[in-house]
C-alpha cells in the first residue's frame, strides 16, 4: 500500500510532475463514498417516509429513483464537462452541487420537494462520480491501477453498507432528516482540498458536444421515465408509450449523431466494438438492476414483514452489503493478476444465487439465522464484480479516454438501478402490498426472484469477456 502511494520526490526537466496519488485516492473515495451512499441511504427511511409525509409506493419509489435517474441520464454529460473544462475543476462543480442538494433535501418539507431535491443530488453527483474514476486512472499507471480502483471499489461497497445502517440509526435516533444533512459538513470540508490537492486534466476533445448532450439526455429519460411509471399509470397508458417512444426516437438519433454527425463526439461508438468494454458495462447495468431492486426489497422485508426497527434491519443488511469492504480492494488486485472476467462471472453468479436462496426462505415466520448465509453470499458476489467492472471498462480503451467510459459506465450503472426498482415495485404490487405483514412476503419473494434472475443474466454476459481487461478485445 506504500508503494501504491509513493510520490517520486523530483522529476526531469521535461517530464511532467507525477500526480498527488494519495490524495487523489482519498478525495476520490470519499466522492464516491458519498455517491454511493446516497443510492441506497434512503432505504431503511423508506417506512418512515412513508409515515411522515403519507407518500404512496410511487413516492417511495421516486425518492430512490428520482436521484438514480438524473444520475444516469446526466453522467455522460458530467464525464464531458470535465474532459472540456478541467476534471478537477468538474470535480469541485459536482461536489458543491451535491452538498448543496443534501441540505435542500434535508429541508424538504413533503415528498415533491424531496423528490425534487434527490433530482438535483443526482445532477451533482452525475458529475462527481465518474470524474473519481478518471481521476484514480490518471494518477497510477496500469500496473497498479487494478489495487487504487480495488480501494476506489472498497469504498464504493462502503457507502452501499453505510447507507441501511446509518439511514436506520439516524432514521431512528434523530430523524430521516439528518441522513442528508450529514452530507453538508463532509462536502464543505473537501472542497478546499480538492480545489488545491488534484492534479488538473483534461479530455482529447476541444469543444462539448451539444447535440449530443440533448439528445441522449432525453433519450435515457424517456427509457427510465416509462418502467418508473408504469406500475401506477399501466403500460399501456399515453403516458408511459409517450415515454418510451421518446427515449427510443431519442437515442437512436444519438447514436446517429454520434456515428455520422458529431465532429467531437462524446461516445466513441468504436468502443462498444471492444468486447472489454461492452461486456463489463452490461454486466455493470444487470448488477445494479439486481443489487438496487434487491435492496428496495429487502430493508422492506426487515422491517415492515419482519418486524425489525430501521437500525436493527440496517444493522441486518450489513453482512451482504458490508462485504465489499472487506472483499473488493483483494478482488481489485488480483484481477489484476488474473484478469477481470473470473470475478465478473463467478461474482454475478454468486449475487444470483444469494438472492434466490434468500426468496426461498422469504415465508411467514422466517428467522434472520435462516437469511444470514444467502445474504453473504450475495455479498460476496457484489465484492467481486465492483472493481472488476470499473478495472475492465477502463482497460479496454486509452487512457486519454478514461473520462467517458467511466461516464458510461456510471450512466449504465445507475439505469440499471432505476430498471432495478422499477421491475421488483411493479412484481411486488402483482403479487403482494402493504396490507399485512403476510400480504408483504407474498410480494417480496417473487420480486427477490427477479432480482435473482437478473444477476443469472449478468454472469452469462460475464462468459463473454476476454480473460483479461487490457486486451479490450
Amino acid at each position: 500500500m506504500t508503494d501504491l502511494l509513493k510520490v517520486p520526490l523530483s522529476t526531469g526537466p521535461t517530464e511532467k510532475a507525477p500526480p498527488p496519488r494519495a490524495w487523489t485516492v482519498i478525495l476520490a473515495g470519499l466522492g464516491a463514498l458519498l455517491c454511493s451512499l446516497d443510492v441506497v441511504v434512503v432505504a431503511t427511511a423508506l417506512p418512515a417516509l412513508r409515515a411522515d409525509f403519507g407518500a404512496s409506493l410511487s413516492e417511495l419509489e421516486w425518492t430512490i429513483n428520482a436521484y438514480n435517474l438524473a444520475f444516469a441520464c446526466l453522467t455522460l454529460t458530467g464525464a464531458a464537462l470535465g474532459d472540456r473544462f478541467g476534471r478537477r475543476r468538474m470535480y469541485v462543480v459536482g461536489l458543491a452541487v451535491f452538498t448543496l442538494a443534501s441540505a435542500a433535501a434535508a429541508l424538504a418539507g413533503g415528498a415533491d420537494q424531496l423528490i425534487g431535491a434527490r433530482v438535483l443530488q443526482g445532477a451533482g453527483a452525475a458529475v462527481l462520480l465518474p470524474l473519481t474514476l478518471t481521476l484514480i486512472s490518471e494518477a497510477f499507471p496500469a500496473e497498479k491501477r487494478g489495487v487504487a480502483i480495488g480501494l476506489w471499489g472498497g469504498v464504493t461497497g462502503l457507502g452501499v453498507a453505510a447507507g441501511p445502517v446509518l439511514g436506520g440509526a439516524v432514521t431512528e435516533g434523530l430523524s430521516w432528516q439528518w441522513i442528508f444533512w450529514l452530507n453538508v459538513p463532509i462536502g464543505l470540508a473537501m472542497l478546499p482540498f480538492a480545489a488545491t490537492k488534484l492534479q488538473e486534466s483534461y479530455g482529447t476533445r476541444p469543444r462539448l458536444d451539444i447535440v449530443g448532450l440533448v439528445l441522449v439526455a432525453v433519450g435515457l429519460t424517456g427509457l427510465a421515465w416509462a418502467p418508473v411509471r408504469a406500475p401506477e399509470a399501466g403500460w399501456g397508458s399515453a403516458e408511459v408509450l409517450t415515454a418510451l417512444v421518446a427515449g427510443v426516437v431519442f437515442t437512436t438519433a444519438f447514436l446517429g449523431w454520434e456515428r455520422k454527425g458529431a465532429r467531437y463526439p462524446m461516445l466513441p461508438l468504436e468502443h462498444f466494438r471492444r468486447r472489454g468494454f461492452s461486456t463489463a458495462n452490461a454486466a455493470a447495468f444487470l448488477l445494479f438492476a439486481s443489487l438496487l431492486g434487491a435492496l428496495f426489497t429487502v430493508t422492506q422485508l426487515f422491517q415492515f414483514g419482519l418486524g425489525y426497527s430501521p437500525l436493527e434491519a440496517g444493522v441486518r443488511v450489513l453482512v451482504w452489503n458490508g462485504m465489499p469492504l472487506l472483499v473488493a480492494p483483494i478482488a481489485g488486485a488480483l484481477a489484476d493478476r488474473y484478469g477481470t472476467r473470473p470475478f465478473m462471472l463467478a461474482g454475478l453468479a454468486l449475487q444470483g444465487l444469494g438472492l434466490a436462496l434468500l426468496a426461498w426462505q422469504v415465508e411467514p415466520g422466517v428467522g434472520y439465522g435462516r437469511l444470514v448465509v444467502p445474504l453473504v453470499i450475495a455479498g460476496v458476489g457484489i465484492s467481486l464484480v465492483f472493481p472488476s467492472v470499473a478495472n475492465a471498462v477502463t482497460a479496454s480503451v486509452p487512457l486519454s479516454e478514461a473520462g467517458i467510459a467511466a461516464g458510461v459506465n456510471n450512466a449504465l450503472r445507475e439505469l440499471g438501478g432505476v430498471f432495478g426498482v422499477a421491475t421488483v415495485a411493479a412484481v411486488f404490487t402483482t403479487y403482494g402490498g402493504y396490507a399485512s405483514p403476510a400480504d408483504f412476503l407474498d410480494g417480496a419473494a417473487p420480486a427477490l426472484w427477479v432480482s435473482a434472475g437478473v444477476a443469472a443474466t449478468g454472469a452469462v454476459v460475464a462468459l463473454f469477456a476476454p480473460s483479461r481487461a487490457a486486451s479490450g478485445t
